[in-house]
């Protein structure tokens, strides 16, 4: 993981140039590492299946299915821009396979590798320049590529007493299938074939949906008769969900926000000139992240709050707007030289306030622009935007806002009341009556709201933490865990049952797929008892089984459960891949155990489950294979080999082509390119027999089975090694339902502090998004304090006294008591959302006491000499 700073292409060159060094240093016969295409783990933009019609069932086996995906879909979408990759999952990948009959080969005492070499070597073109003759030139061409499989049969692998043996005698050639690691299920129905669209890093991922789906369409149009493509994810969908709330959201906050100043102003005019100021002060703000490259988008378009953003107009205009109405009855009281004088006056006396409000709020943002890593990745946008809309606000109130106010605020002669005055003066009315009451118990009521602070900073020591809210994505992810070595057939067998359990009982399920294993770019690497299993809902409101997404998710998993020996985690796509980037593990929360020992770090992640199982809150647990593959072992015996004039190599040659397959060359039809591999026929490696009698061919002509030369066993062995910044590790990863994650780790870590012990050199850290919180939390504390310092100054240049500074600076915790009774009331967990939402309200809390105290300040100017009066009518 790279600093942001370091771009995309950089990082990728430094990666090549070790990636190079390091390959040299692998030993032969094995895979050299390469990088993966350039995206991101949430780059998957768009999966889809292809779906064959019933009445052209039986024309498309998986191996056409497959070859359709990709040489005609696959290629023509990797021309869309934007798309980085397109990777292929289940069906079979067709091949040209020359499958050996033992008893024909040793019988004809051909050896493998001459058929191997036999393949290799006739099948090729050539070219021999040219001739020259009547004055042209004639390019000599030679084809001896292997056209079909007649071609094939017809190969001579070996002249024997005059007589050829062919390739037909000793194999048959047929088509055939690679062997897979992976495999894509749908809807109950059995195995399919899809892919997923990944996107290039760095992409307008709106953009990039939009030409996919076009270009869709146009493949449509040329696909086979009987087979159409079918998107089961589409991220298009989930950015229509969020811009659509943010545009609601804004729409309706807009309007809230006009309607109730038109109404308390009393003055259409002047509510409709401080409305103005918010798309004013949003296209500010859209200039300005196109110039700084802020992406609009839910965190960052979903935080700006209209009320704040029109502050500083409210009272400038509100002063004017008064300014006119005292002086009312004057002559010339609508002139323009009047209300120019009018509005100058009130931008003059309520600049200071307005001003220095407007600046202590964009001061409060300072903190979040502090955030480093994801939160800061996840954070910074939302606080630039309001910034920016901030400082648009700012612009607009030192230069439109009086301009405009001048223009076009006209007051009456004589004063109508209208229903908003009504209403105005009847809540003045009772709050006046109230202040009144409140200034003769000032001792009661500083004693009470020192209590109010006490008891909410008692409940909020008491309140869990979260890094972010869930997002519901409205699609569920799970993942069922079959025990480790399970074959990719049973797999297929047990997904199919889970899939048509919940496509059978949950009418509000669209589309199930599962997808179990590698794909063709393993970016999502997975064992094969492993699999990855999108549900996509309809719509809530055609929802009958449940309600709520949770109880859905409870009712699926009891449904499921009947099905033997399967474990399951419930997520969904989006997040999952979240946690994945984040910590390297798919859950919410990971307890890492690190150590040398991969036995013991097995046992140890085996202790944990059992300890923390019955703590409240954990709803899925998972913890690692590390071991339990099973494997069929061959211990070679060394003197035997010897006695025999064979070597390793040579065998390992042998049995790799025997099961494995050998790419002996490559059969093209027009476009298309198809691998011709060289294995044993099917029959022959089936068992462990298989391999105990394949023979092999020493000096003297005679074959000897590889029993007699390796001890060939079941044996169990290791499933996979993780390792993290250098270090051997095994989680046990939970994902965290009904309660905030960060009560859940505190118990947790309770729990194994207490009772689990560790051999010397181990060490358990916790990862996911509660790494993240703790992480965003840290930095908070350090830069929140640094903002209210600037805050006082501020407030101090503002007002040159020191006691007004407190006593504005005391409601900056008493704002506090109202947030967290109002997260408490609601039984939301501490966020760093919510962290976001209490530093905005400093800078709201101090606007308003700054007002307050400007206002008390003027009327001391204007000869109120009596506090308590003057307290009364400021407030």
């Amino acid at each position: 993981v790279f600093e942001e700073s370091a771009g995309t292409y950089l990082p990728r060159q430094l990666v090549a140039e070790k990636l190079t060094e390091i390959g040299e240093e692998i030993p032969e016969g094995f895979g050299r590492p390469e990088m993966g295409p350039i995206s991101t783990g949430l780059g998957e933009i768009y999966q889809f299946t292809l779906e064959v019609d019933p009445a052209y069932q039986d024309q498309y086996s998986l191996a056409d299915l497959r070859t359709i995906q990709d040489w005609l879909i696959s290629r023509q979408m990797a021309l869309v821009p934007g798309v980085v990759e397109v990777n292929s999952f289940g069906g079979h990948i067709k091949e040209y396979e020359v499958a050996i009959k033992p008893e024909n080969l040793n019988a004809a005492g051909v050896t493998v590798a001459e058929v191997f070499n036999a393949l290799e070597s006739n099948n090729q073109n050539t070219g021999g320049a040219y001739i020259e003759k009547n004055h042209q030139a004639y390019f000599i061409r030679g084809e001896g590529l292997a056209k079909n499989k007649t071609d094939i049969e017809q190969i001579v692998v070996k002249n024997q007493n005059g007589s050829p043996i062919t390739i037909k005698d000793i194999a048959k050639v047929q088509e055939g299938t690679a062997i897979r690691y992976g495999a894509l299920t749908e809807n109950g129905k059995g195995e399919s074939v899809g892919g997923m669209i990944l996107m290039l890093k760095g992409a307008n991922s709106k953009e990039v949906i939009a030409q996919v789906k076009q270009r869709m369409e146009q493949i449509e149009s040329s696909m086979p008769e009987g087979v159409r493509i079918k998107s089961f994810i589409d991220r298009s969908k989930l950015i229509e969900n969020t811009t659509g709330t943010i545009k609601t959201n804004l729409i309706e906050g807009g309007l809230i926000v006009i309607f109730i100043l038109v109404l308390l102003l009393g003055n259409w005019r002047g509510g409709l000139i401080v409305a103005s100021t918010i798309p004013l002060s949003l296209l500010f703000a859209f200039i300005m992240m196109n110039i700084f490259g802020v992406w609009a988008n839910l965190m960052s378009l979903g935080a700006i709050d209209f009320g704040i953003i029109v502050d500083g107009a409210v009272i400038i205009v509100e002063a004017t707007v008064f300014y006119l109405f005292v002086n009312r009855k004057k002559e010339g009281v609508n002139s323009l030289e009047n209300r120019n004088q009018m509005a100058l006056k009130a931008g003059r006396e309520m600049m200071n306030p307005a001003f220095f409000g407007q600046l202590i709020i964009v001061i409060v943002f300072l903190p979040i622009l502090a955030l480093g890593g994801i939160e800061g990745k996840m954070f910074r946008p939302m606080a630039l935007t309001f910034v920016f809309a901030m400082l648009g606000a700012m612009l607009l109130c030192l230069t439109y806002v009086p301009m405009i106010s001048a223009l076009f605020i006209k007051v009456p002669k004589k004063q109508k009341q209208s229903w908003g005055d009504r209403v105005v003066r009847k809540v003045e009315l009772v709050y006046e009556k109230l202040l009144v009451k409140s200034l003769k118990k000032g001792k009661w009521i500083i004693l009470s709201s020192v209590l109010a602070l006490g008891l909410a900073i008692g409940v909020f020591s008491q309140m869990g933490g979260e890094f972010i809210p869930q997002l519901d994505e409205g699609d569920i992810a799970f993942h069922p865990i079959l025990k480790p070595g399970t074959s990719l057939s049973e797999t297929i067998e047990t997904t199919t049952k889970i899939e048509r359990i919940i496509k059978e009982n949950f009418p509000e399920v669209k589309d199930i797929v599962s997808r179990m294993g590698v794909a063709d770019v393993p970016t999502d690497p997975m064992p094969m008892e492993l699999s990855d299993v999108i549900v996509t809902l309809k719509p809530q409101k055609e929802w009958t089984s449940a309600k709520t997404k949770e109880e859905l998710v409870e009712k699926m998993k009891a449904a499921i459960s009947i099905v033997p020996g399967v474990s399951y985690e419930f997520t969904q796509p989006i997040e999952m891949r979240f946690n994945e980037l984040l910590t390297g593990v798919r859950e919410d929360v990971a307890i890492k155990i690190f150590g040398d020992d991969l036995d013991v770090l097995s046992k140890k992640a085996q202790e944990v489950e059992q300890l923390i199982a019955d703590i409240d809150g954990i709803g899925d647990m998972v913890v690692e294979a590390t071991s339990g593959l099973p494997q069929i072992n061959i211990h070679y015996k060394r003197h035997k080999i010897a006695q025999y004039g064979l070597d390793i190599q040579s065998i390992n040659d042998l049995i790799q082509t025997a099961f494995a397959g050998k790419k002996a060359g490559v059969i093209f039809e027009g476009e298309k390119r198809f691998n011709m591999v060289l294995r044993l026929e099917e029959g022959n490696r089936k068992g462990i027999e298989d391999l105990e009698n394949l023979f092999l061919p020493v000096a003297n002509g005679q074959l000897v089975p590889l029993k007699e030369v390796a001890e060939i066993s079941f044996q169990s062995g290791p499933m996979q090694i993780s390792r993290e910044n250098t270090n051997r590790r095994i989680y046990v990863g939970i994902n965290i339902r009904n309660r905030d994650i960060k009560s859940v780790v505190q118990d947790i870590q309770n729990r194994l502090d207490a009772n689990l012990e560790l051999p010397t050199g181990y060490y358990i850290r916790y990862g996911g998004t509660f790494e993240n919180y703790e992480s965003a939390k840290k930095q908070l504390l350090t830069a929140v304090p640094i903002a209210l310092g600037l805050i006082f100054l501020l407030i101090y240049f503002a007002l040159k006294s020191l006691k007004e500074t407190l006593i504005i600076y005391l409601a900056i915790p008493m704002a506090v008591i109202g947030g967290i009774f109002a997260l408490w009331a609601r039984g939301m967990p501490f966020s760093i959302s919510a962290g976001v939402g209490f530093i905005v309200l400093f800078g709201v809390a101090v606007l308003n006491g700054l007002v307050l105290l400007n206002g008390l300040s003027e009327l001391k100017g204007g000869g109120i000499t009596n506090l308590n009066e003057r307290i009364i009518k400021g407030s």
